[in-house]
């Protein structure tokens, strides 16, 4: 997608709160950032089941022109728990800035003050914006654990942490008050915690019983196999078209549009529709879907099951589900690269690379496997980026480089995205 649209948990003064957060997407030539609210009100949910009942009854907010906030909508409640890395502590924000200056402290303080600079810039917050301008020391912390070494880097740290205890409530205070609850309807609610319930139902299944005796129930073997294979029939939809043929749509987006591409993959190779390495990218269903029922050569036309889509194009009996794992979004990252690697969005990023990657393998081409191996500059920021982890030394900047070689990657590849119709 144009960006992910990212669920996000704030502890704030009233309790952990859940909303969503859009990173910097763009649409055409304006490059946008927003969280879920409206107007001057921030949205805050107390629980995932009501941030996922008020996602799903309401377009009345700043991110409802999102091109994600569709795909947003259908989301399972337990897809909308936040992750680690996405949930801040902010009122313990003094207390971790006290600690020693560990790898994992100096992380997680980094991505508490980079949310809160965030919501500070986009809800026009003046108590934090001048919180941060007025105090350019705190970004030393982005650059991770080298500026905290030694005497002077003790010193450095203790000044950081002297600031954040002087302002910080000036700065919770500003949080508070621009977070709003909005209404939401309580049967959504209570279909949603169920859904949660389900999903954690089903996950507690999936852990072994270490207390099961591994010989009981040996005379139902059989029973027990039947039953797997019905479970995995059930897996299985048997209108699942794509599957079937082994082929899946995909959608692209890049500074020139929205494209929409088929790939499948022949033992660990990658194959697009397109032909001698250039990529057939449609702009409409409809487009692909004429596409598909005519006679133009293209490279899927090798692959025996091909004719089953053709058939389908013919009738146009043929819908393109675009799953979430086959949804890649190109704009923007390097501008988010040159903001450090904690400011990219790590699933964003590598559903990018596999995109890059597979696009070059299919040319032949190995540039990008070049440019990405872990011992270039690149490769190690976007390895970083991906699979953050405080222990390791993170990539320093400035990151011009890392974004030149980037930019030229993602035109490369633009390069070779042909549009037809």
């Amino acid at each position: 997608m144009a960006g992910d649209i990212v669920p996000i948990e704030l502890g704030l003064t009233e309790g952990n709160l859940f909303t969503l957060w859009a990173p910097r997407w763009r649409e055409g030539d304006d490059e946008w950032e927003a969280f879920l609210g409206l107007d001057e009100d921030l949205y805050v949910l107390d629980s995932v089941a009501e941030l996922a009942a008020f996602v799903r009854g309401d377009d009345d907010n700043d991110l409802a022109d999102h091109p994600a906030w569709d795909m947003i909508k259908k989301l399972q409640a337990d897809e909308l728990v936040p992750d680690d890395r996405h949930s801040y502590d902010l009122i313990g924000v003094p207390e971790l800035a006290a600690e020693d200056p560990k790898p994992e402290v100096v992380a997680e303080l980094e991505d508490a003050l980079e949310i809160v600079r965030i919501i500070g810039e986009v809800c026009d917050l003046a108590p934090i914006v001048k919180f941060f301008t007025g105090n350019p020391i705190l970004g030393a912390v982005a650059v991770g654990t080298n500026d905290f070494s030694g005497r002077d880097g003790v010193d450095l740290w203790v000044r950081i942490g002297r600031i954040i205890a002087k302002h910080w409530d000036d700065v919770i205070d500003a949080l508070d008050a621009v977070v709003s609850r909005p209404k939401v309807d309580p049967k959504a609610v209570e279909e949603a915690e169920d859904e949660l319930e389900a999903a954690a139902s089903a996950e507690d299944e999936d852990e072994p019983d270490d207390d099961i005796d591994p010989l009981d129930g040996e005379e139902s073997d059989d029973e027990d196999d039947e039953e797997d294979d019905e479970d995995e029939d059930d897996l299985v939809d048997e209108d699942d078209f794509w599957a079937a043929v082994g082929i899946d749509p995909i959608r692209i987006y890049t500074d020139d549009g929205e494209f929409l591409t088929l790939r499948c993959y022949l033992g660990d190779d990658p194959l697009f529709l397109g032909s001698k390495g250039q990529i057939f990218g449609f702009g409409s269903e409809r487009a692909l879907t004429r596409f598909l029922a005519g006679d133009a050569d293209h490279d899927l036309k090798k692959l025996s099951t091909f004719t089953d889509v053709r058939s389908a194009a013919e009738t146009a009996e043929i819908e393109y589900q675009v799953l979430p794992e086959n949804v890649y979004a190109l704009q923007g990252i390097d501008e988010d690269i040159l903001d450090g690697p904690r400011r990219v969005e790590a699933r964003q990023m590598d559903l990018a690379v596999e995109l890059l990657t597979d696009a070059a393998d299919y040319a032949g081409i190995d540039t990008v496997n070049e440019e990405l191996a872990s011992t270039t500059p690149l490769g190690w920021f976007v390895d970083y980026a991906i699979t953050p982890d405080p222990k390791r030394l993170a990539p320093s900047g400035p990151y011009d480089n890392e974004a030149e070689v980037w930019r030229a990657l993602v035109h490369d590849f633009e390069d070779r995205l042909i549009k037809r119709g």
